[in-house]
């Protein structure tokens, strides 16, 4: 893997996905080693036909794991599929508690936890001349409110959030040894630790996620075996990665854009009735999961390109929702556009399950700060970075004045 060439792809990748667009068929790109599709109409395709673009695989590591790092996450307790990775009948399956457990009304019943908790991290800012707000943020509050969810022990939740953000290193980074190895260490701790919660529910039930995946994934166990413990532990991993660092990521980059467009975050201070349509614009502008691979489980056609059986694509919603074909200006952020059919949240059988909470967290957050730092400005001496990454694009810092 060339991870130069991977990076700057990373963390620019529009102009990728502009030409790609104006190329006829679909566009084999070598820093992805994947075929790229990045027009909206052929992304809602191959998202549409699951049956003919397989799941599995869907997050391939870019990196893989040496030997002393394999070992130590041995160590650990996963050992299952996940919803991200499946399909048919084991992806219903998987699908089923996150649905359940994510539900509207679990949602709503999560909005006050929500404000109580941006409004106490606002507090914090507010007393404060400035901030990196994706640190004291961006990833404290999506953590907070997936551990509530999920029924953490508080004191679990930051350790929970550092081990998603080391999972997606140790896959998806160039780390030496040593940093693969106490990586791979802190999982497996992290997974045994979720193994603790999973044996306690299906001891002692409670209304919480976690009870919620053991019910699902073992039904009616008497004593749980390791497999069925691992498969729930895995299960809540992916959750935990789904549920904290793209919402994280979405909450820093919609910051960045509207704080860097002075009037599109002035006419929100204005006027918090544009807030939900800003929420979508943002999710379209800059999605935090810029896509996810699928493998052509036979040969087939895809935007007027034949694909031989095994051909593996990136879907990119991230070049979806910027196609002028289905977008006006789809380059310039408009909170007033309402997006309505946007690829944010994905679409088809994989399509986020957990859009409604990431909404109604970015929703608090805008109302907070519009109300409370009307005038937060982007730091005109810091530099903006974003994360080489895919799956949860945002910047790496972003410092704030007010």
């Amino acid at each position: 893997m060339d991870f130069a060439a991977l990076d700057a792809f990373q963390r620019d990748p529009y102009p990728h996905y502009a030409r790609a667009r104006r190329e006829p068929g679909l566009t084999f790109v070598p820093e992805l080693d994947a075929w790229l599709v990045a027009r909206f109409a052929d992304v809602r395709e191959a998202l549409a036909r699951p049956d003919d673009f397989s799941s599995a695989g869907a997050l391939r590591p870019d990196a893989v794991p040496g030997p002393e790092a394999r070992a130590a996450l041995a160590e650990g307790a996963g050992a299952g599929g996940v919803v991200l990775s499946s399909d048919g009948p084991a992806h219903r399956r998987y699908r089923a508690p996150h649905t359940r457990g994510l539900s509207a009304a679990r949602v709503d019943a999560a909005e006050e936890f929500i404000r109580e908790r941006t409004a106490r991290l606002v507090d914090g800012l507010a007393a404060d001349g400035g901030a990196d707000l994706v640190e004291r943020l961006a990833r404290r509050l999506p953590g907070e409110v997936i551990g509530h969810l999920m029924g953490l022990d508080p004191g679990d939740v930051p350790a929970v959030v550092r081990g998603g953000y080391l999972a997606t290193d140790l896959a998806f980074r160039p780390l030496d040894t040593g940093g693969q190895v106490a990586a791979a260490e802190e999982i497996a701790r992290l997974q045994r630790r979720m193994e603790d919660y999973v044996r306690s529910r299906h001891a002692e039930p409670r209304d919480d996620l976690i009870t919620a995946f053991v019910r699902a994934l073992a039904p009616g166990a008497q004593e749980l075996t390791r497999e069925q413990s691992g498969e729930c532990v895995s299960s809540l991993q992916n959750l935990l990665l789904a549920g904290h660092l793209t919402t994280s990521a979405l909450m820093a980059s919609m910051l960045l854009h509207l704080l860097r467009r002075r009037e599109q975050w002035e006419a929100l201070c204005e006027d918090p009735g544009l807030i939900p349509d800003a929420v979508e614009e943002c999710a379209r502008f800059d999605s935090p999961i810029q896509g996810f691979r699928r493998r052509a489980v036979r040969e087939t056609v895809l935007g007027g390109t034949a694909l031989p059986e095994g051909a593996v694509l990136f879907v990119s919603f991230g070049a979806a929702n910027r196609d002028p074909a289905q977008f006006a200006r789809p380059d310039r952020l408009d909170i007033t556009r309402r997006p309505q059919r946007h690829l944010g949240f994905g679409h088809g059988v994989h399509a986020c399950p957990g859009a409604r909470l990431a909404r109604a967290q970015l929703s608090a957050v805008l109302r907070e700060l519009t109300r409370r730092l009307p005038g937060a400005r982007l730091d005109p001496h810091a530099r903006i970075s974003m994360l080489p990454t895919m799956i949860h694009r945002s910047p790496e810092r972003l410092d704030v004045r007010w």
